[in-house]
């Protein structure tokens, strides 16, 4: 997942949440034939998507992870065999209801599919010199490892990570104020970049340990001031960095096992409701679909309601029956709610507009 400068210039200077694709998907490595190599591969993608949802690698030492990624199988919703010269992969989804259950069954957080985009100004030094990341352009040495290492990781944990264009690489005033360290300068810099939060990063080498050193604009910790992490390579560091921020994030957004464990709830936002006789309508609509169990409004914003669906299966299920209902239109994400409403979600908020069909001629 390689979040482009340019794409989300597009999202304007106040940032949504960024709802992330193939959080409960997995690719991997087919290890032999049979039912036993395919039963394994299925544990092995379940693991990679645990991490990935409970925004920690600590969810495989809880007590019960083995019981869960036992169940693999049962949590499926689709998987294919890919066969590629020698090698063979298995591509697999989970459903998103499935996981979160599991994951509070073992009372570990759950972090949802609606993830803060975080922009990263990161100033390497490297034999005295001092380089920017950027999202393309050339790097070598420290440099393409740590861009790498980032690109991998931020991939690998479902977290929105955009870089600066490579533009911005001869301004060293810019530079310097990243490796100070100086939020305001640098904010004025990203006024036209939609984002979340903003990261201000400095790696720096001491023997055979590397450090990156941060400080972040738009999300509070528990620890103010420059927070660091320490590995042996560029590459590490960029994995461990990741980490770190990963489990900020679900600290703040995530749900705890308990809350988890609920009947699951989704946020609907309709737009184009301009009547009270449509809030009747789309109200019965909702609740002839099966597998919605309650519906109650939460919001009223101009011509857009949001109403909270209690539902039961799982969310591709609901979407499915939904679609079913010509006059509720499928809307890009980037319509969506208050940031802290879709961060604070389980699932993806979902947006659709009410068009009602025409009433048709009469022919006399």
């Amino acid at each position: 997942m390689r979040w482009t400068l340019a794409a989300m210039l597009l999202l304007a200077a106040q940032a949504q949440a960024v709802t992330v694709n193939n959080l409960y998907s997995a690719n991997v490595a087919l290890q032999g034939s049979g039912p036993e190599a395919l039963s394994a591969s299925y544990g092995a993608g379940l693991r990679e998507v645990l991490v990935r949802v409970a925004g920690s690698r600590g969810v495989l030492e809880r007590e019960g992870v083995d019981g869960v990624l036992g169940t693999a199988e049962s949590m499926l919703t689709s998987y294919q065999i890919l066969n590629a010269g020698a090698e063979s992969r298995v591509e697999m989804s989970f459903g998103a209801v499935a996981v979160t259950q599991a994951l509070a069954s073992i009372q570990a957080p759950v972090w949802g599919a609606n993830r803060p985009l975080t922009l990263a100004w990161v100033a390497l030094e490297e034999n005295g010199r001092r380089a920017l990341i950027t999202d393309i352009g050339p790097l070598d040495g420290a440099s393409a490892d740590f861009r790498s290492g980032l690109e991998n990781a931020s991939r690998a944990r479902g977290l929105p990570l955009v870089l600066p264009v490579a533009g911005a690489t001869g301004n060293r005033e810019l530079l310097s104020d990243i490796w100070g360290q100086f939020v305001s300068r640098v904010r004025s810099a990203s006024n036209d970049v939609g984002r979340d939060v903003m990261a201000l990063v400095r790696v720096s080498r001491s023997g055979d340990q590397w450090r990156a050193g941060w400080v972040m604009d738009g999300f509070s910790s528990d620890s103010p001031g420059e927070q660091a992490v320490n590995a042996e390579s560029p590459a590490a560091l960029a994995q461990a960095l990741i980490d770190r921020w990963t489990e900020l994030y679900v600290s703040r957004y995530g749900a705890s096992g308990g809350e988890a464990g609920k009947q699951p709830t989704v946020d609907l936002v309709l737009q184009g409701v301009t009547k009270l006789a449509d809030y009747a309508k789309i109200t019965h609509a909702l609740a002839l679909i099966n597998a919605v169990e309650n519906v109650v409004p939460v919001e009223v914003k101009g011509s857009e309601l949001t109403m909270r669906l209690t539902f039961s299966g799982e969310l591709d299920q609901l979407r499915d029956h939904i679609t079913l209902d010509s006059r509720l239109v499928s809307q890009p994400a980037a319509a969506g709610p208050s940031e802290e409403q879709a961060l604070q979600a389980l699932y993806p908020v979902l947006i659709y507009r009410w068009q009602p069909s025409p009433v048709p001629a009469v022919v006399r």
